[in-house]
């Protein structure tokens, strides 16, 4: 797996696991409220500015971006 691939899923994950943490959330429950509400495709688009930022900052960003997008959480 080219190393690039492998960071940003590395990320993906450890951003879900952060998300779920923090709303009291499975990983599963999780992984299906941000790709439904475009959390995920967000970290992959602007994977390079998010990564630079902490967890909390990315946890923070994906909670704004399914509240635009329909979700509830906030």
């Amino acid at each position: 797996m080219n190393k690039d691939i492998q960071n940003r899923v590395t990320y993906m994950i450890y951003c879900v696991s952060a998300f779920a943490s923090r709303f009291g959330l499975s990983m599963k429950q999780a992984y299906a409220y941000l790709n439904r509400f475009k959390g995920i495709s967000f970290l992959d688009e602007c994977y390079e500015a998010e990564h630079q930022l902490s967890i909390a900052d990315a946890v923070s960003d994906l909670s704004i971006v399914c509240h635009r997008n329909g979700g509830a959480l906030v």
